[in-house]
């Protein structure tokens, strides 16, 4: 059996981490809301119409925060129609995804749904067809206690409290041409600084999310962000990173691969703020909001057909990508990627939540159930929470069609508040176990080891509605632990959360 070595310290970290990585997204679009969260007449519909199910998986996930409305529905959304009495709420034509929204949900309705799930709201402002005054109004409505025009109308719609949101994001992919309003570096770096600066001055508790490249691969990855940077450096405190991938042509080593490409964004994105940085003279360092990430490309061809028959429909079922295991392996990479960045990334939000290339999926009028995918992020969710250590890490390698050098086993480690050690690892490995030699010398001696195992014989297969459990973790017999260096069995092709602990 092939072996790898992982070796941690207590002394050599990376950071502590944020909560807020494990964080999501509602956007107005296809199922996430109506649907998703909101069902009214649904049998487990709370009083506001919320679905009960959709808000107890929200829950187990641990989700800290929820980026909303959008998205690419934010660039033509007004915020004045999301208040006020729903009745008298006008529906609007969402050119960015060719549907009708009826603004039944709105910032009231989506607050209190948050509190619901024990979660909070990342808001997203409309830099593409509005500006910085409604910037600056909508944070007022939010945020401010009382005595104005648009606070005394927020306590009038029903919230004499402020709804206290402390982050926002300052548009979405300002740098797409699909986006509406679309604009040059400069041009956006402008408007987001101009638009931060006032929305400070009515809140200076909040922090802003300004909008990095929508993609690596777009031509203007890398000068966006150094120009627009330049322009909005001192008002803002993260840059927005985006990232899908996929397997359409089932290459599934070169899929699991795609961390590669991952880390290398993440690192760029980061050497291009410090260099802004330097420019400036400034102390102040900017970390990074990945506030869109998934596997994105099963639903690709249906969304076409569904747009081509049904235009200007109200809650359509775009984005529903159904998720299988190796969609799961991926999922779980990421979430390894994004621990050993914990230095510097300290936001990131699964795109989406519900329905849309979600964790959750719900049948109007029917069931929900957990996809694939919701497992590695609910066990990094609830056990990825304290300190990421510096794993150094020794394994075999193998090259695919785009990248080379590729670790068999990639694994990250986490020191939690109660003097425990959760390592999440996944063998890359499809037809081979490996064993992994844990050394964890500074830490003691463990008295008990617990291992979880996500894996499927069949890499394709998923979890419905009918079978919600086909692909769920599978705990081992926990095994008692005897000093500070174990061997640990990782399955080939496997998710894998391995817990030391202390009595």
């Amino acid at each position: 059996m092939e072996k790898a070595k992982l070796i941690l310290d207590k002394d050599f970290t990376i950071a502590q981490i944020d909560p807020r990585l494990y964080g999501s997204f509602i956007e107005h679009l296809g199922r996430a809301v109506y649907g998703g969260i909101y069902e009214p007449g649904h049998p487990l519909a709370d009083e506001n119409g919320f679905r009960k199910d959709v808000i107890g998986l929200v829950k187990k996930l641990g989700v800290p925060l929820v980026r909303y409305p959008g998205g690419n529905f934010v660039s033509g959304f007004n915020w004045e129609d999301s208040i006020g009495p729903v009745s008298q709420r006008p529906s609007r034509l969402d050119l960015a995804w060719m549907t009708t929204e009826t603004n039944e949900v709105g910032l009231h309705e989506f607050a209190e749904w948050a509190k619901k799930a024990d979660s909070s709201v990342m808001y997203a402002i409309n830099l593409g067809t509005r500006g910085i005054d409604a910037a600056r109004n909508v944070v007022e409505y939010a945020n401010h206690k009382g005595g104005t025009y648009w606070s005394d109308l927020r306590r009038k719609n029903g919230a004499e409290d402020p709804l206290n949101i402390k982050l926002w994001c300052l548009g979405n992919e300002m740098d797409g041409p699909w986006q509406m309003g679309s604009r040059t570096a400069t041009e956006y770096g402008r408007i987001a600084n101009e638009a931060a600066k006032v929305m400070k001055w009515v809140d200076p508790s909040i922090e802003l999310v300004a909008c990095g490249s929508s993609g690596s691969g777009m031509p203007t990855f890398g000068s966006w962000e150094y120009e627009m940077l330049s322009e909005c450096y001192d008002n803002v405190d993260y840059v927005s990173l985006h990232r899908y991938y996929g397997n359409p042509h089932n290459d599934t080593p070169d899929f699991l691969a795609s961390t590669m490409d991952l880390d290398n964004f993440i690192r760029t994105v980061v050497s291009i703020c410090d260099a802004v940085r330097g420019k400036k003279k400034r102390s102040k360092k900017l970390n990074l909001s990945f506030d869109e990430w998934n596997v994105w490309y099963h639903s690709h061809e249906q969304d076409e057909e569904l747009h081509k028959k049904e235009p200007w429909g109200r809650a359509l079922p775009l984005l529903e990508d159904i998720y299988n295991f190796e969609d799961a392996l991926l999922v779980g990479l990421m979430l390894i990627t994004f621990l050993h960045n914990a230095d510097r990334v300290k936001i990131a939000c699964m795109a989406q939540l519900v329905n849309v290339i979600a964790p959750i999926m719900t049948r109007n009028g029917g069931g929900a159930w957990m996809q694939t995918i919701y497992h590695p992020l609910m066990q990094t969710s609830l056990y990825g929470r304290g300190t990421s250590l510096r794993c150094q890490l020794t394994t075999e390698v193998h090259d695919t069609r785009h990248y080379s050098d590729v670790p068999n086993v990639d694994a990250a480690a986490v020191l939690g508040d109660d003097g425990s050690v959760t390592i999440f690892a996944v063998n890359r490995k499809l037809d081979e176990d490996v064993c992994l030699d844990v050394d964890a010398r500074s830490f003691g001696s463990f008295t008990r080891i617990e291992q979880s195992v996500l894996h499927h014989d069949d890499l394709k297969a998923v979890n419905t509605e009918e079978n919600p459990d086909n692909v769920s973790p599978v705990s081992l017999p926990a095994q008692k632990a005897d000093g500070s260096a174990h061997q640990i069995r990782l399955g080939a092709a496997s998710w894998n959360v391995i817990r030391l602990i202390k009595e």
